[in-house]
């Protein structure tokens, strides 16, 4: 069985439903949960755990690979995805948890979406 919305191959019994499509996993709770990467709340709750943990957060593997890669400049969300061997909708996530620690944020150049350093 495929998912109706990526094409991934689905593992019988893994299947989601949800308004009449059948869904793998991922593409089930990107719709059911969207990402809001502009989210004061977890912006809040991000820098309040932060000040509890001191500088002994600890990110993942991916999250410091970007932060890496942003060092040397602003870059197009396609090209960082590409970079790191990862789906769009996986950097759409990591980027989210980056943006609310305040660590990346979005920003327009010349009508191009770039990625860069808070």
């Amino acid at each position: 069985m495929r998912c109706d919305r990526c094409g991934a191959i689905i593992v019988d019994g893994e299947e989601r439903e949800l308004n009449g499509q059948i869904l793998c996993e991922d593409c089930y709770m990107d719709l059911v949960s969207p990402l809001k990467a502009c989210d004061p709340w977890a912006v809040y709750s991000a820098k309040s755990f932060s000040r509890s943990q001191g500088d002994n957060l600890s990110l993942t593997p991916v999250q410091e690979k970007i932060l890496d890669i942003l060092k040397n400049g602003p870059i197009e969300p396609e090209a960082l995805s590409d970079r790191l061997k990862i789906k769009a909708t996986d950097l759409e996530r990591e980027f989210a948890v980056l943006r609310h620690m305040e660590k990346i944020r979005g920003e327009l150049k010349d009508g191009k979406r770039f990625i860069r350093l808070w």
